[in-house]
Parts: structure tokens; sequence; C-alpha cells
């Protein structure tokens, strides 16, 4: 995604300060198999991407996640697009057994992952901060509905 790389330094910033005061951090990842119902190939609104075991599926490499971070696979199902992180991941659970009560999110792409990710926590409930810096859209056009949405929905954007 074209300046989906920007985003790095700004998410270790989010990152190093949520260490710093002891706070979780989760990382979503799309898995997806080969030949996914996403994918165009099969009818779906994507090209191929994330590609289970491809250097593609990584995470950035100058991504700084602490060892301790959670990390959420989803997209693994092959029935099925899963663009929000609390699509049949369990992750809604693991947010409650940790006694979360807000997010600050960000990632690739504002107006997909994110904007599903973002309106689901909402609707189970969390104080959501979009990091708006931190993500980039498929495009402008669908990155500023996606920010429309989300402030529809109660989430606050930092723009910072």
């Amino acid at each position: 995604m074209e300046g989906g790389d920007e985003i790095v330094p700004i998410l270790n910033r989010w990152i190093e300060a949520a260490q710093e005061k002891s706070v979780p951090v989760y990382a979503s990842r799309d898995w997806h198999p080969r030949h996914h119902p996403s994918f165009e190939e099969q009818n779906g609104k994507w090209p191929p991407h994330c590609i289970q075991d491809s250097e593609q599926a990584k995470f950035h490499p100058d991504l700084r996640l602490p060892e301790n971070a959670v990390k959420v696979t989803k997209g693994v199902r092959f029935d099925q697009d899963q663009n929000s992180v609390f699509d049949e991941t369990g992750f809604v659970e693991r947010l409650r057994d940790d006694g979360v009560e807000r997010l600050w999110i960000g990632g690739l792409a504002l107006d997909a992952c994110v904007l599903a990710t973002v309106l689901d926590a909402r609707k189970a409930g969390y104080a959501v901060y979009l990091l708006q810096e931190g993500t980039r859209p498929v495009n402008a056009d669908g990155g500023r509905e996606a920010l429309e949405l989300m402030q529809e929905a109660g989430a606050e954007i930092v723009e910072d």
C-alpha cells in the first residue's frame, strides 16, 4: 500500500508510550490462505495479500512490537473474510480478561480493516481513539468516508 510504511514510526511512538505506562500492546495481522475468498480471483474485492507464510504477511521489520505484545491472527477462514480483529478471533474475550476499557487503534487500511475494527470495538462498548497519522486508506474517498463512519459511531480521532 502506497505510504503504508510511513505509519511505522508513529505506531512505534505509541507502542513506546504504552510500554512506559505498562499498557498492553495488541497487534493484528491478516494471514490468508492461498485462494482466499476475499481475493479477486475468487470474486472477492482485493488482490492477493498477506498470504500465510509469505514475507508480505509478516509485521513490518521496523515495527517495534514488544516481546509481550499479543498477536492476533485474522483472515484465516476459507469461507469468509475477517476484516475486523473482533471477527471470530476471541479478541473481545482477551480484552475483557485483561481489563481493557479503551483502545488506541492504528494500522492498515483505514477504509477496510481499521474501519471494521473500530466499528466492532465501539459495538463491544470500548472507548476508541483512532490514531489518524498511524493509518492510511486504500483510497482518499474511502478514507474520508471511514473517518465519518467512525466519528458517527463515537470514536475519537487523534491527530497527533
